[in-house]
Formats: structure tokens, C-alpha cells, sequence
């Protein structure tokens, strides 16, 4: 009998406590010199690209199951921006899981407690990243909301976000860091990801079914 692999993004929920506890699939891990990322079809890691300078993923970075940051996540961009142009950017919601320990491999699933984010515009897209803690760390899981961190905990996370992206001889700034927010808009944030998800994803394979 074969057995087939679930898919990390299609295949595995939530849990049963969204929002204020999410199951987390991890991609990368501070140990990491290249940036994996989901194969959207396969469901296998791939190689996004090699890191292009010395700065690390400050924590645990991947995504959340059966999410997708499409118009309502992005509405939430537009208000703040006083804009009407900006569309989601087509993934899964981000999240960074913060732990006092040294996870050395990713593609594993991990119980996350969301206590804020990041709302990050790349380009015209909205690009939010979720910070959460670990379930149960014993140095980060007292944290409930984001304005507790440490500030050098948030810039750290707050530079990483906004330089990832630029390559080597970029002249502007690919990410732009438009609000840092806590637990509540993290929480609405992510409901409003799995309402997008069941719009642009469940709703396409029903009709495609059809």
C-alpha cells in the first residue's frame, strides 16, 4: 500500500484553538545558509535562493497551513496606507516562531502562540509576517504581546524582514516596514488569511471540480 505525503500547505489545519494557538510548518532555521521554500505543487522544500550576505532568519520562519494573503489581508494594508491598490501577495501567511532553542532543521511542525506582526509592504503587495512564540519555551512563551519583547528582539526581526530581499547593488529598499502591530491585529489578521484561502483556494477546487 503506498503512503503519500501530506501536503504542508493543502493538507495539514490549524489546530483547534486559531487563533490563538496555530500549527506552524517551518521552512528555515537561523542555521541556514540558503532560504528554502515550499514547492507550491509537490509540497517538498526547494532552494529558494542563497543568503546574499551575512544576516540570518532571527528565529523559526514558515507559514501557516491552509492560509492565503489575498484581498482581505491586504485590505488591511490599504487602510492603513490610505491606498486601494495593493493586492495580497498569492502565499500563505508568514510566521517567525520565536525559541530560546536550537531547532537545526526545518520541515517540521511546530505549535505556535501568536503575539503580533509585522506588516510589511514588498512592492504593490502585502507581504505580513506573523511573530509568535513557541509553545511552551521557556524564555519566550510569558510573552503575550509583542510591545513585551525585548526592542532589540523587534529590530532585529524588524531589519531582517525589511532587508532579506535586497540583492547585492539594489540602490532602494525592496521591503518596506509599514506598522509593527500586537496580539489582537495578529489574530484578525490571521482569521482574515483563512477567509482568503477559502475564496481563492477551497473555491477554485470546487468549481474546477465541478
Amino acid at each position: 500500500m503506498f503512503k503519500y505525503r501530506a501536503h504542508p500547505w493543502h493538507s495539514i489545519d490549524l489546530g483547534d484553538k486559531v487563533p490563538q494557538e496555530v500549527r506552524t510548518f517551518i521552512e528555515i532555521v537561523p542555521t541556514d545558509t540558503v532560504k528554502y521554500e515550499v514547492d507550491k505543487k509537490s509540497g517538498y522544500l526547494s532552494i529558494d535562493r542563497p543568503q546574499k550576505y551575512s544576516n540570518i532568519v532571527p528565529a523559526l520562519y514558515g507559514f501557516l497551513p491552509r492560509t492565503y494573503c489575498g484581498t482581505k489581508v491586504a485590505e488591511l494594508t490599504n487602510i492603513a496606507l490610505n491606498r486601494k491598490d495593493i493586492q495580497g501577495d498569492g502565499d500563505p501567511l508568514d510566521i517567525c516562531v520565536l525559541t530560546e532553542k536550537d531547532v537545526t532543521h526545518g520541515d517540521i511542525l511546530v505549535k505556535a502562540i501568536p503575539i503580533g506582526g509585522l506588516r510589511l509592504l514588498d512592492r504593490h503587495q502585502a507581504d505580513d509576517k506573523i511573530i509568535a512564540v513557541l509553545e511552551n519555551d521557556m524564555i519566550y512563551s510569558h510573552y503575550k504581546d509583542i510591545k513585551e519583547l525585548p526592542e532589540d528582539v523587534v529590530h532585529r526581526l524588524v531589519h531582517y524582514f525589511t532587508t532579506y530581499k535586497d540583492l547585492p547593488g539594489d540602490k532602494t529598499q525592496r521591503m518596506q516596514l509599514v506598522d509593527i502591530y500586537g496580539v489582537e491585529v495578529a489574530y484578525d489578521v490571521i482569521l482574515r488569511s483563512i477567509e482568503d484561502y477559502k475564496i481563492e483556494i477551497e473555491h477554485l477546487v470546487i468549481k474546477e471540480s465541478v
